[in-house]
């Protein structure tokens, strides 16, 4: 008969220890895994990372590998011989064309008078759910063949109306935005630039105060604003007035004077030369302006760009805050509505009389200080347009090399592309944080000039 097995515990020889240490030491290495992977969605772009630029190509060739072939044509010259212009300029030889002031202003004058949409045959007329967008460009026509480029691939571009408002008239960038085929275009030209007033207000007026002069010293040689300096004792520099003015000029122009946009009442996305769109960019806007009802009924502006130089699509391709608009924050690919530039343009006062030469701290003052309803954005927290202009009016680096930055921008937009982060089915909000009430601030100056405060209003007058 057999005995009965009695259990007896074994010595621990820490095997259950060893499989716990395993165990633990797996997870921890799932954990960093995971970290890791999520870390190679947060991208940085930033130019001024010297570290990681190194080794990286930036040649014009590399940047060309990243663009489909058959939208080159947009990211180089073509050889001129004898071009005839949309309004009938003509150019022969194989020099650099020149014209002067007189030519120039009568293009100017032509080109707004006849308002002329280039492939408007193609693409049809103008609906009033089309988006339009409008591009501020003064003459940096490199960064201008990327943004033409980066929309040339945007979805949904054939159904916009492009419009690009010159301050500077300049037959290669005149060549570069006609051959654009890929929807409606339409151009505008600033008609008060320093470039056509080289000798007079809105240009440097011989006749006027040097910047830095005294204000008693100015009175004593009675130079034409010696009465106006800015509120820091400086008297105006027409190189910085011009850009508010334009911007200005540009809104007025749009949304009241010409024939094809002044009674549509859907969305207008304002951009610069030096942006650069996503594919998704018109795709995300569209959702945005859907949701806003629901997620933000009191935002009047929504905004696809930031200024942040590290971002985390990974976590935020889809995520959207809500804030009231900050103009150093919230300037970039903004879009807003007829409705929204009525109540703006019904205080041109405040924006057109307050002392500071940035169309963006001027539009801040009109929403603090004149608004019923203060300005509220709704900003994609994962960018759909990027800056990548290093120098311009405001910056002047050593190295002003574009290419660094927009392959950078390229880089991003291909990882996430690769990690199908770009059109997400749905947006949501993501919880915003305590906004802390919004200080009156000083202007920058530069505005003191009774003569832009003039020009200014006289133009919001133009057409009404």
């Amino acid at each position: 008969m057999r005995g009965r097995r009695i259990p007896i515990a074994l010595p621990n020889t820490g095997a259950l220890s060893r499989r716990r240490h395993t165990l633990y030491i797996r997870s921890a290495i799932i954990i960093f895994i995971l970290f890791a992977f999520l870390q190679f969605h947060v991208i940085n772009y930033d130019s001024s990372d010297s570290g990681s630029s190194d080794n990286a190509n930036y040649s014009t060739a590399a940047i060309l590998q990243m663009v489909p072939p058959v939208f080159h044509k947009y990211l180089t010259g073509k050889p001129r011989n004898s071009t005839h212009g949309q309004n009938g300029t003509h150019y022969a030889g194989d020099g650099p064309r020149t014209a002067n002031i007189s030519d120039i202003m009568r293009m100017i004058n032509r080109y707004n008078d006849l308002q002329t949409v280039l492939n408007e045959d193609i693409y049809g007329p103008l609906q009033n759910d089309s988006v339009i967008i409008v591009v501020q460009v003064h003459k940096r026509i490199t960064y201008l063949r990327h943004l033409i480029v980066s929309l040339a691939q945007a979805r949904g571009i054939s159904r916009t109306l492009l419009v690009f408002s010159h301050d500077y008239y300049d037959d290669d960038i005149n060549d570069l935005v006609q051959s654009i085929d890929f929807c409606k275009v339409i151009q505008i030209f600033y008609p008060f630039s320093i470039q056509t007033h080289p000798t007079e207000f809105p240009g440097a007026d011989p006749g006027d105060c040097p910047r830095d002069i005294k204000k008693e010293q100015a009175l004593l040689r009675k130079c034409n604003n010696a009465l106006h300096p800015d509120l820091y004792g400086h008297y105006r520099e027409a190189k910085f007035t011009q850009t508010k003015h334009h911007w200005w000029w540009k809104a007025n122009r749009v949304f009241d004077q010409l024939e094809v946009t002044k009674y549509h009442t859907g969305m207008m996305v304002f951009l610069e030369e030096d942006h650069y769109v996503a594919e998704d960019f018109l795709y995300i806007l569209e959702l945005m302006f859907r949701k806003s009802q629901d997620l933000c009924p009191k935002c009047n502006i929504l905004s696809l760009g930031t200024y942040l130089k590290t971002f985390n699509y990974y976590t935020y391709n889809k995520k959207v805050e809500v804030t009231p608009w900050i103009s150093s924050k919230h300037n970039m690919g903004m879009a807003f509505n007829r409705t929204t530039w009525y109540e703006i343009v019904r205080c041109a006062r405040h924006f057109c009389e307050y002392d500071d030469y940035n169309w963006d701290w001027s539009l801040q003052h009109v929403s603090q200080q004149c608004l019923k309803q203060k300005l509220h954005v709704m900003v994609v927290k994962g960018p759909r347009v990027f800056h990548i202009g290093e120098c311009g009016v405001h910056h002047k680096k050593s190295n002003c090399e574009s290419n660094q930055v927009i392959s950078k921008v390229q880089q991003v937009l291909k990882v996430a592309r690769g990690a199908q982060q770009l059109f997400p089915r749905s947006i949501s909000l993501t919880q915003t944080s305590v906004i802390k009430k919004t200080k009156l601030r000083k202007g920058n100056g530069g505005w003191g000039d009774q003569r832009d405060h003039q020009l200014c209003f006289n133009m919001t007058l133009v057409g009404r």
